[in-house]
């Protein structure tokens, strides 16, 4: 007679644990006098946190002249704000160190902020440290790098009394100054990781020559000037290539480019054929003129380097009233294999490979643009330029008044959208209901390559917000609220 499952199931059970119990009994019968029973216990692996980002977009905003101002930093993979700690009042310049993992504030009135961003989901107030450079000493902007000496420096060139301040970048402990030759005053340092010498510009007035000082690195304790190399009119900005090789300098009332040999510590000696206004020197317009302007309505700005292309970016920001535009440049050097066959081609000291300095195309951006990004070609993006305008060009955007944001394909050398703005009243708080838009007028812009998407962050000086652009589809996607107006954001990883 077949019984009920049920019961089947219940007599199963009981038998269980009454083996269970007997088996338990036989093991505390063989347990000695004065022993304990210990149970095995099995360790289950804890769970916590989710792994922290990898990569961050770190920006400094100003609530007012009198305010402390605010570094915010970003995850990269999730657009939310980690920290926000308070930083000096009325910050004038920002930048990060060679790997990312410290930033640098610097006001008008000589004060410099180090601040950590190892963790900067965890990151506090406290932990940002103040440093006071030499009283008077008005510094104009901030590098970093970790030069041939290996010591990881910070570079403040400090318009009174014309020099060069380096600091360790770990203790903020300054150790050395250099003064700058001549009558110029100095603006910005170029160099890249591990370059045996950085340069410092130097300006003397919109109408003369600038310089530029070869500072060398190689000693840990102190700096020396070895060479003094003349530039364009009115030099306000340069790039180092990451090998090392090369330096370019930006000339704004030339409307040229500076080519230093920094292996050489020279200006280039440019391959033949390539258009010149002058010894190592590239016009950017493509009918220069005699004289110390061979390229007047050009007025450069801002570069960035395409490391995959081995090209030159060079933003162009022209009359104010009309189109900008973005020259890009051919800068390849002899290929290592052509070594046989022609010995100039040093593995230590190469020439520029054919078609050196040629100006690849002239692209038109929006009025008055400011600054450029280059977004690095990987697997998951191609290279393109995000450039920031004042103002729109194309005569498509609603809000005229605003800025604009030009997206630029560096393999078809073609703009592929412009994303346009909104100010004033139109820029509301109610961010992530407006899609698709800048706020504010621009004042910097930084690109990172990512997987699925690569972003592209912008600041604006008269904005309290952070705005995101995805790169596989080029377009605005969120708006990150700063608590005062964009100063600059950078990315703590390419």
């Amino acid at each position: 007679m077949h019984q009920p499952v049920g019961n089947r199931l219940r007599r199963s059970k009981l038998a269980g644990i009454a083996a269970f119990t007997f088996s338990f009994a036989a093991v505390l019968s063989t347990v000695g006098c004065g022993n304990q029973y210990r149970p095995v216990v099995s360790a289950i692996g804890p769970v916590g946190p989710a792994g922290q980002p990898a990569k961050y977009a770190i920006a400094v905003s100003s609530p007012s002249s009198t305010s402390p101002g605010l570094l915010t930093a970003v995850d990269f993979a999730g657009d939310t704000v980690l920290s926000t700690p308070q930083i000096l009042s009325d910050p004038s310049y920002f930048q990060l160190n060679a790997n990312g993992t410290q930033g640098f504030v610097i006001d008008p009135q000589g004060s410099l902020n180090t601040i950590p961003l190892s963790t900067p989901y965890s990151l506090l107030t406290s932990q940002v440290v103040q440093t006071t450079l030499p009283t008077g000493s008005n510094p104009v902007s901030i590098t970093s790098f970790a030069p041939a000496s290996a010591l990881l420096t910070v570079f403040v060139p400090l318009a009174t009394p014309r020099t060069v301040a380096a600091l360790n970048a770990g203790t903020a402990a300054l150790y050395d100054t250099v003064g700058i030759q001549g009558t110029g005053t100095p603006v910005y340092v170029v160099g890249a990781t591990s370059t045996p010498r950085v340069y410092a510009i130097s300006q003397n007035g919109t109408s003369a020559l600038g310089q530029v000082d070869a500072i060398e690195t190689v000693s840990t304790t102190s700096l020396s000037d070895s060479a003094q190399i003349p530039t364009g009119i009115n030099p306000v900005y340069g790039v180092m290539t990451p090998d090392d090789r090369r330096a370019f300098i930006i000339n704004q009332g030339s409307g040229t480019v500076t080519v230093l040999n920094v292996p050489s510590n020279a200006l280039d000696t440019l391959p033949t054929g390539t258009p010149t206004s002058g010894p190592g020197t590239i016009p950017l317009c493509a009918n220069p003129v005699a004289g110390n302007a061979p390229c007047p309505n050009n007025n450069p700005v801002w570069a960035d380097l395409n490391t995959v292309g081995t090209e030159l970016v060079v933003l162009n920001k022209g009359d104010g009233v009309h189109a900008g535009s973005l020259s890009v440049i051919n800068i390849p050097l002899c290929n290592p294999s052509a070594q046989g066959t022609n010995p100039n081609c040093s593995s230590t000291n190469p020439v520029d490979a054919t078609g050196f300095g040629q100006i690849l195309a002239t692209v038109p951006v929006g009025v008055n643009p400011t600054m450029v990004s280059v977004l690095q070609g990987t697997d998951t993006n191609t290279p393109a330029a995000y450039v920031i305008n004042q103002s729109d060009s194309t005569g498509t955007c609603t809000d005229t008044d605003s800025g604009t944001l030009t997206v630029i394909s560096l393999q078809t050398t073609q703009v592929v959208t412009t994303i346009c703005g909104v100010s004033g009243a139109n820029a509301t708080a109610d961010a992530n209901g407006t899609a698709n838009v800048i706020f504010g007028h621009p004042n910097s812009v930084s690109a990172t390559g990512g997987a699925p998407t690569g972003k592209v962050y912008v600041t604006a000086s008269d904005n309290t917000y952070l705005n995101v652009l995805y790169t596989d589809t080029n377009s605005v996607q969120t708006h990150i609220p700063l608590q005062g107006n964009g100063l600059r954001v950078l990315v703590t990883q390419p």
